[in-house]
């Protein structure tokens, strides 16, 4: 059995799928439709909403609730590789792509990234263009720019919207790596 809850966020209302551990397999934006098949209660997904409002409080940068996407292998893979950035970071396609495994699969990449059905929590947004621009985003432009300033990014004068820092560099040998430099202050 799965089980639902809907509940308010900054960046719009979010649609809580739990399964009957409490392990979170979807968090769905209000413009996406209603999940089918589930028992909607409130108690069972409290865990979720929780720390995801105390994400949007800026006093959480981890989460800890379970998470049971469902994907193929490659997907998985991706996902897993999402969850290395770090909050407050970016990195383009072709680092995704690398960090999942297979630096040559850019595109597939980026396809996993937008079927990524637990957006916030597996970080899709911390994922932008190669010149740093901001792509889509399922929840939408605005939220994903929402998300990465709730993160410590910044808006330039010209109104671009800059991560507090980007995680990916090339080796000597032009291999794609993920930083690990000292968080924001």
């Amino acid at each position: 059995m799965r089980y639902a809850s809907t509940f308010p966020s900054p960046i719009g209302a979010l649609t809580a799928v739990v399964d009957e551990d409490g392990a979170l397999m979807e968090l769905r934006f209000e413009r996406q439709p209603a999940p089918d098949g589930v028992a909607w209660d409130d108690a069972r997904c409290a865990h979720v909403r929780r720390e995801l409002d105390e994400y949007f409080a800026g006093a959480r940068r981890e989460f800890g609730v379970a998470l049971k996407p469902r994907g193929t292998p490659w997907q998985q893979a991706v996902w897993t590789a999402l969850q290395s950035i770090p909050c407050g970071a970016t990195i383009d396609y072709r680092a995704l792509a690398a960090l999942a495994g297979n630096p040559r699969a850019v595109r597939a990449a980026g396809r996993a990234n937008a079927t990524n059905p637990i957006p916030i929590l597996i970080p899709c947004h911390r994922v932008i263009g190669s010149d740093g621009s901001l792509t889509g985003y399922g929840g939408g432009l605005e939220a994903k720019e929402r998300l990465i300033l709730l993160e410590g990014g910044r808006k330039t004068e010209r109104g671009r919207v800059l991560a507090a820092r980007c995680m990916y560099v090339e080796d000597r040998f032009g291999a794609p790596r993920l930083l690990d430099p000292a968080p924001p202050s």
